[in-house]
């Protein structure tokens, strides 16, 4: 028996695929999704859109894709498909809800393009029912192990860019310290990056410790020399921005402001690295899928793209770029 190839050579393997979002919102997975179902388009495959993450899947609102269901998104934030956290999908009997869902429908495979706690969720499915699953990292925070950059990484860092400019340009006005509480519960990755590009005098990041007090009485002495203006920039993961503002008010005296960016980096339109990237991601996830490989999340490393065990991925953290914590204190 002849075997179907795809346009890359390679046997497809699934007649039908199914994609969704999940967990936080982040620019670029429009661009992902789309590229997932254009691509399975184009070898053949039918493709399936979940509205709703894994809420959706359990409440079966699923739909049939075509080309035109997914023209007119890569510019835009957010998702299409929309996102929800799901409890029910925590629990085994909610899982399994969610494969019959899928088999009901011949659906043979499922792309999740999410966070850690999404991916999460997609390899306790394949381990418990073997269904196909390939995984995109879609997070603004980068945290997922195993790649140098998540889907919406680079459109929230540059979001914060624009924070930072318009912040300085106050404090200098009026001689404060500013304090800005940026996402990353877990990673400090938006704070150290956002930081760095930014000419941010403190960085405080979950994964390194830090002296306040000790801060403290370097801007102290900094303003005795005539300093103008300081920029602390804090992961939320690292403590809260108003009580570090705070903190640092009473301790040195000095004119503190505290700005807290809050959902503001999830949303915008993505960035070029962000659409390009996504989309690159969206066509391998698709060709491996429909090709019958699993338990694989699609990253990148050195500026190219990486297959990144699944399993591995989701039980292993991530760690900050020991390179750019040494440039911010060369920097300081």
């Amino acid at each position: 028996m002849l075997a179907i190839l795809n346009s890359r050579g390679t046997s497809i393997m699934l007649k039908s695929i199914a994609v969704l979002t999940s967990g936080g919102d982040s620019p670029g997975m429009n661009a992902a999704a789309r590229a997932v179902v254009r691509t399975a388009l184009y070898e053949g495959v039918k493709v399936w859109g979940i509205r709703g993450g894994y809420h959706g899947l359990l409440e079966e609102d699923m739909f049939e894709m075509k080309s035109r269901d997914v023209s007119d998104i890569i510019q835009r934030g957010g998702t299409f498909l929309g996102t929800a956290r799901c409890k029910r999908w925590k629990t085994p009997e909610g899982r399994m809800m969610g494969y019959k869902h899928l088999t009901d429908r011949g659906i043979e495979g499922l792309c999740v393009i999410g966070g850690d706690g999404s991916l999460r969720g997609a390899s306790l499915l394949s381990k418990e029912t073997g269904i196909p699953i390939v995984g995109l990292p879609g997070t603004i925070d980068n945290d997922v192990w195993g790649s140098d950059y998540t889907i919406g990484c680079d459109t929230a860092a540059n979001t914060i860019i624009d924070a930072i400019n318009k912040l300085r340009d106050t404090a200098s006005a009026h001689r404060r310290v500013i304090v800005l509480e940026v996402m990353g519960r877990n990673c400090g990755w938006l704070a150290l990056v956002s930081g760095i590009s930014g000419g941010a005098e403190y960085i405080l990041v979950p994964e390194e410790e830090y002296n306040l007090d000790e801060i403290c009485d370097n801007m102290t002495e900094a303003y005795k020399k005539g300093k103008r203006y300081i920029l602390v920039v804090v992961a939320e993961g690292a403590g809260s921005g108003q009580e570090i503002g705070q903190y640092i008010a009473e301790k040195t005296q000095l004119d503190t402001r505290v700005s807290v960016l809050g959902h503001i980096q999830r949303g915008g339109s993505p960035s070029v690295i962000d659409r390009v990237r996504a989309s690159q991601l969206g066509e391998q996830a698709a060709l491996a899928l429909i090709s019958g490989l699993s338990d694989i999340v699609f990253g990148y490393s050195k500026g190219r793209v990486v297959s990144i065990d699944l399993h591995d991925a989701v039980n292993n953290k991530k760690v900050l770029d020991p390179d750019y914590l040494h440039l911010a204190k060369v920097l300081f």
